[in-house]
């Protein structure tokens, strides 16, 4: 499977950085970012090519990873999809539009291609699926960083937001994915609070679910991207497992 990335940022050069080791399990050798430098020191670690536009990346690949923005998505993926190329999502949140995801998903019917979206940076989507068959009662979800993660700088323990997940999106696009990835998982938005926190090192989520399944509590504490601290490694390597999944006989989880 010969596959490009869109987008050279940090969940982009980890995953360049296992293909480099021989550890991805695809051909990764295209690269596309409005910043050319960026995508040539990427390319440069695999022996991969810079490409112009994504006409040029769409020719050469069957799979792109999405790492790029919000935005990305938007206006980008519809022509991956339409060409019949599979795509892997990282900017989650650009999908809490429900009217955007229904448009590609039938457009990934349509031309008989893939959109693919990691589990991203929380811990056990495979039962929160499996809990959404039944009637799901409340879903919550409290992310904690360090104020460096959210762009700001705070001396004590701030809340900047409690909400939906829709609205908490918007206000921090980037920072802000795995609530998208949760609502759409359980198939409901999820309330949503943002915490900046100065004592803390890591970026964390904490997931509350009730439903005629039970009660489901996870607690997942990350280390950040030395990139980028508003991304976390496990966010990156979700998205290693799930191409290297896509070559495996034995399949585990939902």
């Amino acid at each position: 499977m010969k596959v490009g990335i869109l987008g050279c940022g940090a969940i982009a050069n980890i995953i360049t950085n296992f293909a480099s080791e021989g550890k991805l399990g695809v051909d990764l050798k295209f690269f596309y970012d409005r910043d050319m430098e960026r995508a040539e020191n990427l390319a440069s670690q695999v022996d991969g090519t810079v490409v112009l536009n994504i006409d040029d990346l769409l020719d050469q690949v069957d799979l792109i990873i999405e790492t790029a923005s919000p935005q990305a998505v938007r206006e980008i993926v519809p022509q991956i999809l339409k060409r019949g190329k599979d795509v892997i999502i990282m900017s989650v949140g650009a999908l809490i539009d429900t009217d955007l995801r229904k448009k590609l998903e039938k457009q990934a019917e349509k031309n008989n291609s893939n959109i693919y979206i990691p589990s991203g940076a929380i811990v056990g989507l495979d039962g929160i699926k499996a809990a959404s068959i039944g009637k799901i009662h409340q879903v919550s979800l409290i992310t904690r960083k360090p104020p460096k993660s959210l762009g700001i700088s705070a001396e004590k323990e701030t809340v900047l937001y409690e909400g939906k997940a829709k609205d908490a999106v918007l206000k921090f696009p980037m920072n802000i994915n795995v609530a998208a990835t949760l609502s759409i998982a359980c198939g409901t938005e999820v309330d949503v609070k943002i915490i900046a926190d100065p004592s803390v090192d890591r970026n964390s989520h904490e997931v509350h679910m009730m439903g005629d399944f039970g009660e489901l509590k996870t607690t997942t504490h990350n280390m950040r991207c030395s990139i980028n601290p508003k991304t976390s490694v496990l966010a990156a390597y979700s998205a290693i497992k799930l191409l290297k999944s896509l070559n495996e006989n034995l399949k585990i989880g939902t």
